[in-house]
């Protein structure tokens, strides 16, 4: 037995010993890998986008249900079949493209994503493929000054102070706008310009080629200015720099043959600015990049640490959550309440609407829901994003606290229901005095848990722009680079908000067990 012990221990001890070996050749022996021969050895070039971004970047191909299409699609093609190798998309969400180019999930960036000096030193930018102009929007009737364009009075960055200004996430024009307005961030390009034309916002700025596709054609808006220029380049890891100068040479072909401009023309994108990239060059490029392009030769700049001031913004947005969460139950409580008693004792009709209501809230995500009331339904009712945040989470959590009230209810015995009525009580006096009382001590712990829950599934509402406590996390973890220290932070309040109620709940189910 002990013979064996010892082979099996050395047996692994050699086998460390030759990973070990194996890891140190490399790393003596191994310079920096070539890029561009890893790609034309997998004989494809993964690309990263959004199809949300929609026409005219990526989008499903009508014509082709499960294809897509786009400006951004042909121009992959064409630098796939420069380089030799096929084209592949990677779907990842728009916001969160250059960490997950950073993490390997794709080779390369194609999706508008535009040039700044928070990114330069990052991500590798090739040579622009698209020139476009920040333009800024608002409704046609709004008459006030900041709006009334003349040469006299040119609309300009700082005369938007004081103004809710609508636009992307993670975008050139968030970027631009820091300190002058007060931005309000989307995920989408459609939903700035529903709050725009309801009044939820001022203005609406966004790259000129999404204010023509999503803005320009609702009569409600009109086009102000046009603001700063800027640039789409594709984004590679600055180690892939082999990769990244054939794709640089790749896109001057293109460009020296016409085919970037059929391309664009292809999506009535092209106009004047694109004339400029037939004569770009090393000083247009070094232009482009800006100060940070000297710190992009010598590596990536360090990351940003996270300020006093973030940490702050994190407690404020636990507030904003904790706001939500408790206004929300408030309501669905009583409205859980009253679906549980129509299910049980009302008229066969509404009882079916009562549990009709229940199985769809209960039936359907509540990201879904809240899409409806606050973007589907604006045209009827203008809710503004805080109230539409509170009544839809209390409409998805009322479906589910109207069954934790039924199991309450059913749990009391019948025969103190039918002792109330023969007592000369009415049906609703009995559920007062007698039903209702027990059924929710019984329900109360399972109404605690549920709104530990609620707390958690409050982060959804920030798709309607409320910035709660995992927006907040989001947008400081892009900006610092690093997910651990503002995870840990979210995760930290979370757990100080949710713990207490844990053992609320925890004792209360020990309560009752006694009785």
């Amino acid at each position: 037995m002990m013979g064996r012990l010892v082979r099996g221990a050395g047996l692994v001890a050699l086998l460390a010993l030759m990973v070990l070996a194996s890891f140190s050749c490399k790393g003596r022996g191994a310079g920096p890998p070539d890029s561009l021969a890893r790609v034309r050895a997998a004989g494809v070039l993964r690309w990263g986008g959004d199809v949300q971004g929609g026409e005219p970047y990526i989008y499903e191909d009508p014509e082709h249900p499960g294809q897509q299409k786009g400006f951004e699609v042909d121009l992959a093609a064409a630098l796939a079949r420069e380089l030799g190798v096929r084209p592949q998309f990677v779907q990842n969400d728009w916001s969160a493209l250059v960490p997950s180019l950073e993490r390997g999930t794709f080779d390369v960036i194609l999706n508008g994503l535009e040039v700044m000096p928070s990114r330069v030193g990052r991500v590798r930018f090739t040579r622009p493929y698209y020139v476009f102009a920040s333009r800024l929007m608002a409704r046609r009737d709004d008459t006030r000054p900041q709006f009334q364009v003349t040469p006299q009075h040119p609309v300009t960055l700082d005369s938007l102070r004081g103004l809710r200004v609508g636009t992307l996430t993670n975008s050139f024009c968030a970027g631009i706008m820091e300190g002058h307005a007060e931005v309000v961030l989307y995920e989408g390009t459609e939903e700035p310009y529903v709050d725009l034309v309801q009044g939820r916002t001022d203005a609406v700025l966004f790259d000129d080629i999404i204010a023509t596709r999503y803005g320009e054609p609702k009569p409600e808006l009109r086009v102000v200015a046009d603001l700063q220029d800027g640039f789409y380049s594709a984004a590679l890891r600055p180690a892939d720099e082999t990769l990244a100068v054939a794709l640089d040479q790749a896109l001057g072909r293109l460009i020296e043959r016409g085919e970037l401009e059929r391309i664009l023309r292809g999506e009535n994108i092209w106009n004047e600015r694109q004339v400029g990239l037939r004569t770009w060059g090393p000083t247009d490029q070094a232009r482009m990049l800006g100060p940070g392009a000297a710190q992009s030769a010598q590596g990536p700049p360090p990351r940003r640490r996270m300020s006093l001031t973030q940490a702050w913004m994190f407690v404020q947005a636990s507030g904003v959550t904790l706001l939500v969460s408790v206004l929300a139950m408030l309501l669905a409580v009583p409205l859980g309440l009253f679906l549980a008693v129509l299910r049980l004792y009302a008229p066969a009709p509404l009882a079916k609407l009562a549990g009709a209501y229940v199985e769809f809230y209960r039936g359907t995500p509540v990201l879904l829901q809240l899409y409806v009331l606050y973007y589907g339904l604006a045209e009827v009712i203008n809710l503004k994003p805080m109230t539409a945040a509170v009544l839809g989470l209390a409409m998805n959590y009322g479906a589910y606290e109207a069954e934790v009230y039924r199991a309450g209810i059913q749990a009391v015995p019948k025969g103190q229901f039918e002792a109330a009525v023969s007592l000369g009580m009415t049906t609703p006096l009995a559920l007062r005095r007698v039903i209702l009382p027990q059924a929710f001590r019984l329900a109360l712990p399972s109404v605690t848990n549920d709104f530990i829950a609620l707390l958690k599934d409050s982060s959804m509402v920030s798709i309607i722009t409320v910035v709660e406590l995992t927006k907040r996390m989001t947008i400081v973890a892009v900006d610092t680079r690093s997910y651990v220290l503002p995870g840990l932070l979210c995760a930290g309040l979370y757990f100080l908000m949710s713990y207490p109620l844990s053992l609320v709940a925890q004792r209360l189910e020990e309560r009752l067990a006694r009785s």
